[in-house]
């Protein structure tokens, strides 16, 4: 008989790298298929049930809490800077109403933001338009440009003429709460057949984070970053946001889909 398999979504990005690689190389991953996307493909495959629980947008957990579980104590959150959440910008940000923001066509979660931070914090009125261009070509005819991910990390190194905003620190000055980008969640019906596996995986998952938030400078040293922005960027990233989620990081959260749901991003 076919042994059972347990999918698992896998964000490629360095924010998730500390617990995949821990998960990977200290527990028995047999059960495991790990799936890689980017967040916006693993929003789309959790949502049709094509996986069983994902590190996932936030705004994919609030505009579909019918479907998900919420898996506790886990997340990629922020109280500030997040690091990999930028808009790069030609003007000041507050004198950007009127023209257009582009944003990644990988992300959910930080394009609801920066609509929200324009219209909510700063009273404006932009055009959006998602894109895939490089940012040396966009940049020429275009305002700005949000990135996300290992992108934003390495461009944030490139352009040292241009804005570049954290979005993770903007919302914290302006509401004082941590930022929530992704949430770990699970499909409730796929979950609910293999509870079995799923008890297992949380059990594996917050062994993980525990183990990895220790081991940050032996897992800067295993990253396939660590050429590109150095064993000691790596960890002073990942030292700036919170792989947890507590009763702040909901309030942060609930703030969030109270502002989108006002602008109709859910």
């Amino acid at each position: 008989m076919k042994k059972q398999k347990f999918g698992i979504g896998k964000i490629p990005y360095a924010n998730l790298f500390p617990v995949f690689y821990t998960l990977e190389k200290e527990c028995d991953c047999s059960t495991y298929e790990f799936i890689k996307g980017a967040p916006s493909d693993l929003n789309k495959k959790i949502r049709e049930g094509l996986i069983d629980v994902s590190p996932s947008s936030s705004i994919e957990y609030l505009r579909h809490r019918d479907k998900y579980e919420l898996i506790e104590n886990h997340s990629i959150s922020s109280s500030g800077p997040v690091g990999s959440i930028l808009l790069f910008s030609k003007k000041p940000i507050e004198t950007l109403g009127g023209l257009t923001v582009l944003t990644s066509s990988q992300s959910e979660t930080s394009v609801a933001l920066i609509r929200i931070i324009m219209k909510k914090f700063y009273e404006l009125e932009c055009y959006f338009q998602s894109s895939e261009k490089l940012l040396k070509d966009a940049i020429r005819s275009d305002a700005a440009y949000l990135l996300i991910g290992d992108e934003a990390l390495r461009e944030a190194l490139k352009w040292p003429g241009l804005y570049i905003y954290d979005l993770g620190d903007v919302w914290y000055k302006h509401t004082g709460l941590p930022f929530t980008f992704a949430l770990w969640i699970a499909h409730k019906a796929r979950c609910a057949e293999k509870s079995e596996l799923y008890r297992q995986f949380i059990d594996d998952l917050s062994r993980a984070k525990t183990s990895a938030v220790k081991s940050l400078d032996v897992i800067a040293a295993a990253s396939p970053l660590k050429d590109t922005l150095s064993e000691e960027y790596l960890v002073s990233y990942w030292k700036g946001m919170s792989f947890d989620f507590n009763d702040e990081h909901r309030k942060g959260l609930e703030l969030f889909g109270v502002y989108a749901k006002e602008l109709g991003l859910i």
